[in-house]
């Protein structure tokens, strides 16, 4: 059974990350360690002990609709209950609605634990917090005050509409139109498809955030405007009202997130109310829908990110539990202590070794790449002068977060399944379900080879490379650090490191040089190795700063035994990315015509 692993989160948080700096320099107010400490051990409670309990209900039963009626798996409804009686929906909201105001990295480390616990009634309020964003951001003053106390208490629920049967990543070209009405609100029509939890039995009302086209958009991207859809119509008063004209109109038979109510969205058929049209308002203004609703999914991506860190942490405990009970053949220098004959437990095996000490690197440097890009975004709103430098690193690391973290989500749990052997494949171990859910995170939220062209494209050239840069150097810095630490624990981490860099810095100038001289085509040829080789440098570099704080304390060496493993045995894939980077593209368009 998952045990959320509160310990290692928080020395990530505070050591790695950024947290326990910026608590010394007094830019979380009167946030202390102690705090911290209480929130991350109660959400880890209740990711242990509420939800990872019913993860394996929600997997067996899934989300189940009849006539527009969707029922959640049992006792996921009185989860719910538990969940925002905590109060865990608002962590990060403001005060002003109900919010704690606290910071991002806190709750993006308890969305990990309480992904772990179950990825699937997870999903649920992650959606809420991204639309409690972005009404926030952008919704009047009216919608704020009718929405976002019962958003951020969790009492209703919020969802994002995208997608349609015809337009997946390319928005331009969606159908959903709205028409304006005399009373400034506006009529929805249309249909949507994979609306995560967008009908469900455990909150009172369900606020769709909904891109539709008005008549007189302009084409494309550009005339897209953003509505808010309430299930329910909202009183004067503020108690529900009327069945607005929207239903479910049936559910994805999916891989895995099987308790998550994946829906199909019918708006404006007339099945609810006298005229036919959902009743919406307009978040922002007209004609520039997808501005505001890039604030809910830029959250989303890194909340989507975390889902590859939660999944990777679950699976490699259960990973790491299987292998010290099963036994199997007899591992070299294994005496059995004493038992003649007796079977190794297959954790003693070399081959085994590998694969778990591997699910642990990623994990715990996947994690460390996702904390630090929620400390780049609590500073630049928090830090002064520095803030341009942090909302460009923020932006820097979502895509490489949101990417590197979900694909070893999935390398992880498959590793898990390998390491089960046969009874992996076997549904009743359990394992054979991380892999199922963790294989949707590197498609939705934007797929990862789109935030491979995002990153290349867009984040590389902030400030003309400098930010970039700026951050390679401070991988440098932590080279260089190992190399100085008297530890010989370390092994050959600091060359290693070097290499790894090094092959990051010539891998980046070449693209920001492809791509100043036009040639966009080249440069994105290598944009998802880039992206792999960003993400695994980072990885050894972060648990190479987790080591020297290790090293600092003078405590066991586990950090820095990890970090060795991780720079001997992974870092070597970055020299051949590098390759890849530079070289690859002439292949890749010659080799095109194979797929005519």
């Amino acid at each position: 059974m998952y045990k959320a692993p509160v310990e290692e989160i928080a020395f990530t948080l505070k050591h790695v990350a950024g947290l326990g700096q910026a608590i010394d320099d007094g830019l979380l107010g009167d946030l202390g360690e102690d705090l911290v400490d209480a929130i991350l051990s109660e959400a880890g409670r209740f990711a242990s002990d509420e939800i990872a309990p019913l993860g394996e209900t929600g997997d067996r039963q899934g989300a189940r609709i009849a006539d527009g009626v969707v029922t959640t798996p049992d006792g996921w409804r009185d989860l719910y209950k538990s969940w925002i009686s905590g109060g865990w929906n608002g962590l990060t909201a403001s005060e002003e609605f109900g919010g704690q105001a606290l910071p991002h990295m806190l709750n993006v480390a308890a969305l990990e634990m309480w992904n772990s616990g179950s990825m699937a009634f997870a999903l649920c309020p992650t959606l809420t917090m991204g639309a409690i964003e972005a009404v926030a951001t952008h919704g009047s003053d009216a919608l704020k005050a009718t929405y976002l106390p019962k958003l951020v208490s969790g009492e209703w629920t919020g969802t994002m509409n995208l997608t349609e049967p015809h337009a997946g990543s390319d928005l331009g070209v969606l159908k959903a139109r709205a028409e304006r009405r005399d009373d400034g609100s506006y009529r929805i029509f249309g249909q949507k498809i994979f609306i995560t939890w967008g009908e469900h039995d455990v909150a009172d009302n369900i606020i769709h955030l909904v891109l539709a086209r008005l008549p007189d958009a302009p084409a494309g991207t550009r005339g897209i405007s953003l509505f808010l859809v309430p299930k329910f119509l909202v009183n004067d008063d503020g108690s529900l009202g009327a069945r607005n004209d929207l239903f479910a109109h049936s559910l994805e038979h999916k891989l895995g997130i099987h308790g998550s109510p994946t829906c199909t969205m019918i708006y404006g058929d007339g099945r609810f109310g006298d005229a036919k049209g959902a009743i919406g308002w307009l978040v922002g203004e007209e004609n520039k829908g997808l501005a505001c609703m890039f604030t809910m999914m830029n959250n989303a991506r890194l909340a989507v990110g975390m889902q590859g860190v939660a999944i990777a942490e679950a699976a490699t405990q259960k990973a790491v539990a299987y292998a010290r009970e099963r036994t199997q053949g007899k591992a070299p220098g294994w005496s059995g202590a004493g038992q003649a004959g007796a079977m190794s437990p297959i954790i003693e095996h070399p081959d085994v070794i590998r694969m778990l000490l591997t699910m642990k690197a990623l994990t715990q440097g996947a994690r460390a790449i996702a904390y630090s890009c929620a400390h780049a975004t609590d500073m630049a709103h928090r830090a002064g002068e520095g803030r341009q430098h942090w909302q460009e690193r923020a932006a820097l690391l979502t895509p490489i977060a949101k990417s590197f973290a979900t694909d070893i989500g999935v390398d992880v749990a498959s590793l898990g399944i390998q390491v089960h052997g046969g009874m992996g494949f076997i549904e009743e171990t359990g394992a054979a379900r991380y892999l199922r859910d963790a294989r949707i995170a590197p498609i939705y939220e934007g797929t990862n080879g789109i935030q491979a062209i995002d990153l290349v494209t867009r984040k590389l050239q902030l400030s003309g490379g400098a930010e970039v840069r700026s951050l390679i150097a401070e991988l440098k810095s932590i080279a260089d650090d190992v190399r100085g630490s008297n530890r010989d624990g370390f092994g050959t981490t600091a060359d290693r490191l070097d290499s790894a860099i090094a092959s990051l810095e010539a891998a980046t100038e070449w693209l920001l040089a492809e791509l100043a001289a036009g040639n966009t085509a080249k440069a994105l040829s290598g944009a998802t190795p880039y992206q792999r080789l960003f993400g695994l440098t980072l990885t050894g570099c972060y648990l190479a700063k987790g080591g020297l704080v290790e090293a600092e304390d003078g405590k066991a060496d586990s950090r820095i035994a990890l970090c060795r493993f991780a720079a001997e045995n992974l870092l070597a894939e970055t020299s051949a990315l590098k390759d890849t980077v530079t070289t690859g593209a002439a292949s890749l368009a010659a080799a095109r015509s194979v797929l005519a």
